[in-house]
């Protein structure tokens, strides 16, 4: 077997981008057992780290406009209060700036304005913990000036090269609106349904000249599409589309996820946009971006993650998605046709002793599509194995194709693994989304049985051998199927799941819930309303905790801001109240999912003993 470690160690490279100038390249390596940020020359030289964080790994980097600073967001043990830093990457010894060292704040959105390099434009809540205000922040100095000030129900920002300053936010109905801001209050300038947007509308962009905005739309269609609103007249224009995949929809809860727009760098020109099915499609809308296209696609045939490229257009930098072979990285030169390899994330794993993911169909049993992802372990006959049912969290997210180390380190003990895209998923359709609506541990929870008995039928599962696991929604669906169906599983994991509906929404963070209105209220209700509020409480885990009789593993982040500690406390109490035995982890340094690689090595070490105990022990697979 190869080792929980291998799997969940950090990775030795990643989150490569290269410079504005196109001489170097950060990207995020361990040092001291923690992801920092390193540089390197692209004309090569040795690599410095330029940061020195001994608490919690750094999760992303990026540079300024003049290649001078680079800059990272940073919370403190997965609090999710984030504060922006600012690195010298021309002095490695030189400790971080914090340049939002505002207790209790929240910096968000950093954005980089093209026509003002020494400055990233920000979102804080200093003034007011449920209003966000828009701030330019000097990288160097750290002067913080206000730009506009929340005039109320303003959710994000867009600012124009003129300065002109946009906003949207929720009516009273729980549509979307985009106003104009301006000292004298607002005006409108377009208004979209709020059920067509559970999360955000994404993407969502100015162009170039600030007179439109690029944005998602499936107005008038089931998919959703690339369009430009005229900010002038609130109209919108096609742009792109494609005849069966929706827009990349992940960035719309992830922000690590790539963006579905691909713009150059300099210019802010449109060059591609991302569609995602079973595999990702990138269509250049640019000639000269589809002349590169074609090469980097050629350098691995995973899909293309990241992109980054310096201000001239040709020297790029690009990572790989792969369900084999992760976060493998190139430099290309476009000038010279030159390209090397820079580097990959777990280079200690052999693809060929990995599991393929296959993309599958499974028919809901009232006719719903349910795309999933099925992985078989490698040297085992695919029949009467012990089945993991591993359910993604959102639920307004999706599982798609590529590299998972949860997925691979399960089939390597031998274990099949099935993902589920169940209804609520998204970047399947505004249909496929909207049939959750009302159904949390109902029709949602029929397509993970229906998912379950597609296996078992199809001859890959052991229906007495049959696991569950999830983070956060996919916890609250794990925690369903044994409350609901406990008859079906055998073995359950719950990591950073919601047991009560009504206590989730009521301890979210305060500056979430004037955003609620086309998600958790519309999906699953309000409960400050009595009667949506008892409809809540019998379609909580919590309210079922006496029909538990599946072994249970509970995994939680301390500190979790939006699935608080109580979710968990509360259900292993009423379980040991009962005298049902839970084994019950606590990471005090982590929030809402485990970032650093020891946390995460003794997650899975206890997820590895928990499911050979339950689900039976396995031949190995592989060597160690």
């Amino acid at each position: 077997m190869i080792g929980v470690e291998e799997f969940f160690g950090s990775p030795a490279f990643s989150a490569p981008v290269i410079s504005p100038d196109g001489t170097r390249i950060a990207y995020l390596a361990p040092r001291k057992n923690r992801m920092n940020i390193w540089v390197r020359d692209v004309a090569g030289g040795e690599p410095r780290c330029v940061t020195a964080d001994e608490t919690r790994s750094v999760q992303n980097v990026f540079w300024s406009r003049d290649s001078r600073w680079l800059l990272y967001a940073q919370d403190e043990g997965g609090n999710e209060l984030w504060h922006l830093f600012r690195a010298d990457p021309d002095d490695p010894e030189a400790p971080a700036v914090d340049l939002t060292p505002f207790p209790g704040v929240a910096a968000l959105a950093p954005e980089l304005p093209a026509h003002r390099p020494g400055i990233v434009q920000v979102q804080l809540n200093k003034r007011d913990p449920v209003a966000f205000d828009l701030y330019d922040l000097d990288i160097e100095s750290g002067e913080l000036t206000e730009v506009v000030r929340n005039p109320g129900g303003i959710g994000a920002y867009l600012r124009a090269p003129d300065g002109t300053v946009y906003g949207t936010g929720l009516t009273d109905a729980g549509d979307l609106e985009l106003s104009r801001i301006t000292p004298d209050g607002s005006r409108r300038v377009a208004r979209f349904a709020g059920r067509d947007y559970p999360m955000q509308i994404a993407p969502f962009r100015l162009t170039p000249d600030g007179t439109g905005v690029w944005m998602g739309s499936n107005r008038g269609t089931d998919r959703m599409r690339l369009v430009r609103l005229d900010l002038a007249t609130g109209s919108q224009t096609a742009v792109d589309s494609h005849p069966s995949f929706d827009l990349d929809p992940r960035s719309t809860v992830d922000p690590a996820a790539p963006d579905p727009l691909i713009t150059d760098r300099a210019t802010g020109a449109l060059l591609g946009v991302r569609y995602l099915d079973e595999r990702l499609e990138i269509r250049a809308l640019d000639p000269g971006f589809a002349e590169i296209l074609v090469r980097l696609t050629a350098l691995s045939d995973g899909d293309i993650e990241t992109l980054s490229v310096d201000d001239s257009g040709q020297r790029w930098v690009v990572t790989f998605e792969h369900d084999r072979d992760p976060g493998v990285a190139w430099f290309y030169d476009h000038a010279t046709g030159a390209s090397r390899l820079l580097g990959r994330a777990h280079p200690h794993l052999d693809p060929a002793a990995l599991a393929p993911m296959r993309p599958v169909s499974i028919t809901s049993r009232d006719g719903l599509r349910l795309p999933s992802h099925l992985t078989l372990p490698v040297g085992v006959a695919p029949a009467g194995l012990p089945l993991v049912v591993l359910l993604h969290g959102g639920p307004w997210f999706r599982d798609h194709w590529g590299y998972a180390p949860a997925v691979q380190f399960l089939a390597n003990r031998g274990y099949a693994v099935l993902q589920v895209n169940f209804r609520g998923s998204t970047g399947y359709g505004k249909a496929f989304t909207s049939a959750a609506i009302g159904e949390f541990a109902g029709a949602m929870h029929d397509d993970v049985i229906d998912a379950v008995e597609w296996a078992v039928g199809q001859g890959y599962a052991d229906p007495s051998r049959i696991g569950i696991f999830g983070g956060s929604y996919g916890g609250y669906a794990t925690l369903v199927g044994v409350t609901f169906t406990p008859d079906v599983f055998a073995a359950a994991i719950d990591y950073v799941g919601i047991s009560s509906l009504p206590n989730f929404l009521r301890t979210l963070p305060a500056f979430t819930k004037p955003y609620l209105a086309n998600n958790w209220h519309l999906f699953v209700g309000d409960p400050d309303d009595p009667e949506q509020e008892a409809d809540m409480l019998a379609r909580s885990p919590i309210t079922h905790a006496d029909r538990i009789r599946t072994p249970l593993l509970v995994l939680q982040g301390a500190n979790d801001p939006r699935v608080v500690r109580a979710e968990s406390d509360n259900l292993v109490a009423a379980l040991r109240d009962r005298g049902v035995r839970v084994e019950y982890i606590v990471k005090d340094d982590e929030g809402h999912g485990f970032v650093n690689p020891e946390n995460q090595i003794d997650m899975f070490r206890a997820v590895e003993r928990f499911l050979a105990r339950h689900l039976g022990e396995k031949a190995p697979v592989g060597s160690e």
